[in-house]
């Protein structure tokens, strides 16, 4: 396993998968009652945008780096840019959160977050970056056990982020998989999949057609696109499909999106929204 998130910190697909994780746990955090936060792929959870891996690839440039000067942004997205200020008081864009470090700051005291890195070196840093904290719990094993080996959680209330490197073909049939797994195991838990979108249409045709077999009770998938779906060899966007969204999540991403596309977008930047599996079936 070679994939090493901090190569794309902060990028484009970064920040479009990151604010809509703000918005899940924020909308799902009306309600008092514990949830769990589980991560399937977590990588370091805090990045150094100005050192190593990330420095090298300078990504977060046409990412989070197009967001910071930003001083009107929308609601949906202000929470998501104001947890990433507070990590940078002086002012300078330097440090950036991963989904655990965003997870563990909206989290509550009576909320729990659990993650899990297989990679060995990330998955040591991860351990020793929430070891102070009583609320967190990391598990160093493979991210496909993680549905069958954590639900149901106690809390009756859970958030599943499903975010694979993609250094396999299978990946995404892994991911529908995952998903269907983790509704089986407790039918309420909101599960978010991250994914590419590279110019070959033919997988996520495939894997969108499996998501209609997950046994969610509603699918909501979103995509952003920077590039037009067939420019070649590029990274031209991502996607989320989210199980049991939120009520008032599709409300804010007709707002939310258009503006995501005309800050993030390079060539051509479009979104897409579709309800894969309908509320009513």
């Amino acid at each position: 396993m070679n994939y090493r998130h901090a190569f794309h910190a902060g990028n484009h697909a970064d920040v479009f998968k990151h604010i809509l994780l703000t918005r899940l746990i924020t909308l799902f955090s009306r309600k008092e009652q514990p949830f769990a936060y589980l991560d399937s792929h977590a990588g370091l959870g805090l990045y150094d945008l100005q050192a190593g891996q990330a420095a090298r690839t300078g990504e977060y440039l046409e990412g989070i780096g197009r967001l910071w000067p930003c001083e009107q942004v929308p609601e949906a997205a202000a929470g998501y840019l104001h947890l990433v200020r507070k990590l940078n008081p002086d002012g300078q864009l330097r440090y950036y959160p991963g989904s655990p470090e965003l997870a563990r700051r909206l989290a509550r005291q009576q909320d729990r977050v659990l993650l899990n890195e297989k990679h060995p070196e990330d998955g040591r840093l991860l351990k020793e970056n929430y070891q102070r904290d009583p609320r967190v719990t990391v598990h160093l094993g493979e991210g496909w056990h993680v549905p069958r080996a954590l639900l149901p959680v106690a809390e009756k209330r859970a958030i599943l982020l499903i975010d694979p490197p993609f250094e396999q073909v299978d990946d995404l049939t892994r991911c529908a998989t995952a998903m269907k797994e983790a509704i089986a195991r407790m039918r309420q838990t909101i599960v978010a999949i991250w994914y590419p979108i590279k110019d070959d249409v033919r997988p996520l045709r495939r894997f969108h057609q499996a998501l209609t077999s997950t046994g969610a009770p509603k699918l909501l998938t979103v995509e952003l696109l920077v590039h037009p779906r067939d420019t070649p060899q590029s990274l031209n966007g991502s996607g989320l499909a989210i199980a049991n969204p939120p009520w008032g999540l599709e409300g804010e991403l007709q707002q939310l999106m258009p503006w995501l596309v005309a800050t993030l977008g390079q060539t051509g930047a479009s979104w897409h929204m579709e309800w894969v599996i309908a509320e009513n079936g």
